[in-house]
């Protein structure tokens, strides 16, 4: 899929993503070890169809780089993450993972978070490929 998109493209959309979002409580984190970026997470009000807007947020991208994990850098992203979930008035998290995606899935799940039972496939409207998600979700009350 990203064969279909130019790097000026994505850095392009990046760019907007983190200095115009489309409202206030839309974020990028960044993981740092020193000068160097290890890590990213976005945070947004939840997307989903059956989703409560005002109180279900959502983390939309997730990603530490492989030499960096297993290093603390993924904890401190997901608990940034919560808190500015907490902070702009979320009481529930939720966050969509690649239905092959065991090892995300089983760090989550080591955080607290449990599957809801909702799933679903994405791709290019070719369907030339498709991914199986499954969502996962949290109460971020009491935190």
């Amino acid at each position: 899929m990203l064969t279909s998109v130019s790097l000026a493209e994505m850095v392009d959309s990046w760019r907007t993503a983190i200095e115009r979002p489309p409202e206030a409580r839309y974020r990028v984190l960044v993981a740092t070890d020193g000068e160097r970026v290890v890590g990213f997470a976005t945070t947004m009000p939840s997307q989903d169809d059956d989703a409560d807007q005002g109180k279900e947020g959502a983390i939309d991208q997730f990603v530490v780089d492989p030499p960096a994990q297993h290093q603390g850098h993924g904890s401190r992203l997901l608990n940034a993450c919560a808190d500015t979930l907490r902070a702009d008035s979320f009481d529930v998290a939720s966050c969509w993972v690649n239905a092959a995606d065991d090892k995300l899935r089983r760090f989550l799940t080591a955080a607290g978070w449990a599957a809801d039972g909702a799933s679903r496939e994405i791709g290019p409207e070719d369907e030339s490929i498709r991914l199986k998600q499954v969502r996962l979700h949290t109460s971020l009350e009491g935190g």
